[in-house]
């Protein structure tokens, strides 16, 4: 099977604050545009609606690529995988109340992209990066994407395998 993947709303937020400028690297969202098209690359409505709020020239980059994959999370099956994920943080011992009560804000993208990407074998991709080592002794209030994503059996990359895999490069 070939390689699909879920974007999170930071693939394209990160590289538009910190690396890639419309200015600078026209290139890299011409290519952008259009992988955005294929039948290997989706985003979630969530991270759609994270993106759109910026109110910025990436929002408006954004809302000018027409044929997008979006997928709505209100799926029965992504509802109940996102319920095992809020109780797996629920019953951790590494995760405190307080992680449990930000990942379980509706319009938080984090444990929405995680069971999306679980229940439909997509690879998630984002900036987000592990919290390394967590202790039972000091519960983590921040869970982080890459570790959860580990505990259900979803493959997590960065942006630059993300290019790499869908030929995104410029000389």
């Amino acid at each position: 099977m070939d390689e699909k993947f879920l974007l999170d709303a930071n693939t394209f937020i990160t590289p538009f604050q910190n690396y890639y400028s419309f200015d600078l690297a026209p290139g890299f969202w011409k290519q952008l545009k259009t992988k955005l098209k294929l039948n290997s690359v989706y985003l979630l409505d969530v991270a759609k609606n994270e993106i759109e709020k910026g109110e910025d020239e990436l929002s408006e980059w954004f809302d000018s690529v027409s044929g997008i994959n979006i997928i709505d999370r209100r799926d029965s099956s992504i509802i109940t995988k996102y319920t095992e994920i809020l109780s797996f943080l629920q019953n951790s011992p590494l995760y405190s109340e307080k992680a449990l009560r930000n990942w379980s804000n509706i319009n938080v993208a984090d444990p929405w992209l995680i069971a999306t990407s679980s229940v439909l074998g997509y690879t998630l991709v984002t900036f987000e990066t592990s919290a390394g080592t967590i202790s039972v002794n000091n519960p983590s209030s921040r869970p982080k994407i890459p570790d959860i994503a580990l505990k259900f059996d979803v493959k997590c990359v960065n942006l630059f395998y993300f290019m790499r895999k869908m030929g995104i490069v410029w000389g």
